[in-house]
């Protein structure tokens, strides 16, 4: 058991370790302060810098993260070595947690490279619409790590840049135009040279259908309870979705008018008496 004398010798020791290190400590706590607020400072410049120059916006999204984390990186050098750790074995600390963490992180790496090669090859870009690993959306935000996307009912989905670079992407918007397919069922008694005439005049009703290419109506298959006729036309990307509903609606109401049949299935149940 320790005598008194040597719990004494114990206490002083610490004292004297404290005394010290506390101007270091002092020194780190102030850099790491005031490095944090410059380095906010510093991220809204470039947060407003960019908001000036007319650059990509997911290019400006990607910089400005990457400026971040690596602010952050090199204000926890300065700290660390502040505090007494030497250079050298700073750098072989880096080193060997940087292997360890690329081990542990190597799809997070993946999910870097991959959104270095969104940001070069640029299959879509910020506002774009687009369909990609089950999800449709139009893109919000592209990190460095992720895409995040606004999917038509508002919720926010977030996809790994690894996994959406090396997969099929379709872009809606990579095209200022897009085109149309509906196919239409009608009875086999119906008049096929009426129902084509009613869909072309419905095309030419609707502003936001093309008339250059111009909307084509065929017979696209002979099936067991309808003749399936086969509508195409173009429209602009901001008028699409409009133009579609247009067609479909207008579609079933002269049909009606007209008095063309649009099959339905049914179930004939005959009784046994």
């Amino acid at each position: 058991m320790a005598s008194f004398s040597e719990y004494t010798e114990y206490l002083d020791q610490g004292v004297q370790w404290i005394i010290e290190i506390l101007p270091n400590l002092i020194t780190a706590t102030i850099i790491l302060v005031v490095g944090y607020w410059i380095v906010k400072i510093i991220n809204r410049l470039v947060h407003k810098f960019f908001q000036k120059k007319d650059y990509d916006l997911a290019l400006e999204s990607f910089l400005q993260s990457f400026i971040s984390i690596a602010l952050k990186l090199l204000l926890f050098v300065l700290v660390i070595t502040q505090l007494g750790v030497k250079s050298s074995s700073l750098v072989a600390l880096v080193g060997a947690a940087g292997l360890a963490v690329g081990l542990a992180l190597q799809g997070s790496l993946s999910n870097f490279a991959g959104g270095v090669l969104i940001l070069v090859f640029k299959p879509f870009r910020v506002g774009d619409f687009i369909s990609a690993q089950g999800v449709d959306g139009t893109v919000k935000e592209i990190t460095i790590f992720t895409t995040k996307l606004n999917t038509f009912g508002n919720q926010v989905a977030i996809l790994p840049n690894g996994q959406l670079s090396n997969n099929n992407i379709i872009n809606y918007n990579a095209e200022d135009t897009r085109r149309d397919k509906i196919d239409i069922g009608i009875g086999y008694g119906s008049n096929i040279k009426k129902a084509k005439e009613i869909l072309l005049d419905i095309c030419a009703s609707q502003e936001g259908i093309m008339k250059d290419p111009a909307p084509a109506v065929f017979v696209g298959a002979l099936a067991d309870s309808s003749v399936n006729l086969t509508l195409r036309f173009w429209a602009k990307n901001e008028d699409f979705w409009a133009a579609h509903f247009f067609v479909m609606e207008e579609t079933k109401a002269r049909f009606d008018k007209e008095g063309i049949e649009i099959p339905f299935p049914q179930l004939d149940v005959h009784q046994k008496g």
